[in-house]
């Protein structure tokens, strides 16, 4: 048994060192790493607790307002964008990566989309002004009433204060809606789609490299616009499917969501 006066003196020294920013969590492993004690995290707390070295602990405020999602009826192209994260894995590199894209509900194409080894606020918000830039949006005068709307789960991505600033920063040109907790069917169509990149890309391929596996990523989503059919668009592939809905050769459909 050690006392809890020696195993003090083993916490002044960590904190005196290079792991000085540490909280009791990791204290409590380097504790039982260097010193090969068996000990638990609730003792450790109350130790550094009593030598007056606890960290703050942190708050994490988000004072961004929330949109829910409400039903809507999808009559055309950028009425109703969709996006989301998804990640797949590196198995020469044991580690994932990450997708985000960006797809229209009405002509189902993905319009923009992210791919790397992290996926922070300001990759999903570069991968969403790329998507306005491709579109045109960003240009475009809209009337007040019809937006365009881009919906997302509430990923921390999406609750960010980068996130909330930059839709605010183009209010004039859409506004960003927060689905309810767990109803993914409210982000049905780019939920679809991720299942797809799965069922069709990460589960065919078995990546060694990062670069290989983004190549794959890039390489399927422009198979996916371009020559996949789909179903749900009289058997066209996406971009297929738009073009010719803007020259008015395909039955109009209302998607109500």
């Amino acid at each position: 048994k050690v006392s809890d006066s020696r195993i003090k003196g083993y916490l002044r020294r960590l904190l005196n060192g290079k792991h000085a920013a540490c909280g009791y969590r990791k204290l409590t492993v380097l504790v039982r790493r260097k010193y090969r004690l068996i000990i638990s995290k609730k003792k450790i707390y109350r130790l550094c607790k009593e030598l007056g070295v606890l960290l703050p602990q942190r708050v994490i405020r988000n004072n961004a307002p929330r949109r829910i999602a409400r039903n809507r009826v999808v009559t055309g192209p950028n009425q109703l964008w969709e996006m989301d994260v998804k990640y797949g894995y590196v198995a020469g590199k044991r580690e994932h990566f990450f997708v985000a894209s960006v797809i229209d509900v009405f002509d189902r194409q993905i319009i923009a989309h992210h791919r790397g080894k992290s996926c922070t606020a300001e990759h999903v918000v570069k991968t969403l002004r790329r998507a306005l830039l491709k579109r045109g949006e960003h240009v475009q005068e809209r009337d007040p009433n019809k937006k365009l709307v881009i919906r997302t789960d509430n990923g921390p991505q999406f609750k960010s204060k980068k996130f909330y600033e930059f839709c605010d920063l183009n209010k004039q040109l859409l506004e960003h809606e927060r689905i309810p907790n767990k109803t993914p069917n409210k982000n049905a169509h780019i939920e679809a789609f991720h299942s797809i990149l799965e069922m069709e890309c990460f589960r065919w391929n078995c990546f060694e490299t990062y670069e290989e596996a983004f190549a794959e990523v890039d390489r399927f989503i422009h198979f996916y616009n371009t020559e996949r059919i789909h179903g749900s668009l009289h058997d066209l592939p996406p971009k297929e499917y738009a073009k010719l809905a803007a020259l008015g050769q395909v039955p109009e459909q209302k998607i109500a969501l």
